[in-house]
């Protein structure tokens, strides 16, 4: 890694390409990405790699000032949040055709985690004011 791969929707009509940063898969904790995502959000991040194939069904919701949610308006599958700019796409890690391929490192948003669930793997773990602090020193912390 790193290197091209594939991937799509649960209905096959939004297929992509991107090249993963690393083989290593975060999880994002916060309430929109559990309320997005129906449970913890698994990301690969991507860069500006991502190539969409046929954006017909590519649906596109601004979560922030800065971040909006990817997602296919046929089936309803959970692609990518990415930055508005389009200088940064995390990749839904099931959304790719192989996701076995991620190591497990990282979580964020560890303050926002129900207390209902954990996982069992050994991961640098951050809350919501430490990864502000640390990508978005300027921004309100409002994650998004």
């Amino acid at each position: 890694m790193p290197s091209e791969l594939s991937g799509s929707c649960m209905c096959g009509a939004i297929r992509f390409k991107a090249t993963p940063n690393t083989d290593e898969m975060g999880l994002c904790h916060c309430e929109m990405c559990r309320k997005w995502s129906g449970g913890v959000y698994m990301a690969v991040a991507c860069g500006t790699s991502v190539q969409v194939e046929d954006e017909t069904s590519l649906g596109v919701y601004k979560s922030s000032d800065y971040g909006e949610r990817v997602f296919c308006k046929t089936c309803g599958s959970t692609l990518m949040w990415r930055l508005q700019d389009g200088s940064h796409s995390s990749v839904s890690a099931q959304a790719f055709d192989d996701p076995a391929q991620f190591r497990l490192t990282s979580e964020i948003f560890v303050d926002e985690q129900p207390a209902n669930y954990s996982f069992a793997n050994d991961t640098q773990k951050m809350t919501g004011a430490e990864v502000f602090a640390l990508y978005a020193p300027k921004q309100d912390p409002q994650h998004g």
